[in-house]
């Protein structure tokens, strides 16, 4: 058993959270990405960009995360696509994350009133000019509490990187409680970081909620 003092256990532990931090910024940047495409996507009206749409959804929010990164780090390199535990967790993550902003911004663009668009179009108004200046502006206001709330379950869903090899806060974790044994204040101390990690999250989602008054 290797002698770890609590300040080696933490250091350690801090330096895999940046890759945790990292990690996490990848995957909501680049599902933000995917997602706002998806989104413009199925708000279109076009049956085949919608039906596209409805099956990305389906597929990614009906199946694991765990199984996700399994099929994209094993089954890119069953393909002979040779791809880092990095690139696989990116991957992944983003695909996975693109679905659930999807549906959300989805659902907050749907959240504005039939009427506006309808009045929009007698005006004489094309799709992307409604979209740019009437819907979107009002949709931003009620997609922010839920788009960073939901980033509290990307900085969460990092932990299951660990199960490809990828050395973020939970894999950094396990390596210590193997060299240590002691679980309870590692896996103590893995449980704090994410908790400082996510808390403010959920808070700052909780304050724009109120402030932007979204229930009203």
């Amino acid at each position: 058993m290797s002698v770890f003092s609590d300040w080696d256990i933490l250091r350690n532990l801090l330096l895999a959270a940046r890759w945790t931090v990292v990690l996490s910024l990848i995957a909501f940047a680049g599902g933000a990405t995917v997602g706002l495409l998806l989104t413009m996507m199925q708000v279109s009206g076009r049956t085949l960009l919608v039906r596209f749409t409805r099956l990305y959804i389906e597929l990614f929010q009906g199946t694991p995360l765990l199984m996700q990164l399994f099929l994209v780090f094993f089954g890119l390199s069953l393909m002979g696509l040779e791809v880092s535990a990095w690139f696989a967790a990116a991957l992944a993550l983003t695909l996975f994350s693109s679905a659930y902003l999807t549906e959300i911004w989805r659902g907050c663009i749907e959240s504005i009133p039939r009427g506006q668009w309808e009045a929009s179009r007698c005006l004489g108004l094309s799709y992307f000019e409604i979209m740019r200046h009437i819907i979107l502006p009002q949709a931003l206001k009620v997609a922010i509490a839920p788009t960073v709330g939901f980033s509290v379950q990307i900085v969460k869903g990092t932990a299951l990187a660990s199960i490809i090899g990828f050395v973020e806060l939970t894999k950094a974790g396990t390596m210590l409680n193997n060299a240590t044994f002691e679980p309870f204040k590692v896996f103590g101390m893995v449980a704090l970081l994410y908790f400082l990690l996510c808390y403010p999250l959920s808070v700052a989602s909780r304050k724009l909620e109120r402030k932007l008054n979204v229930a009203r």
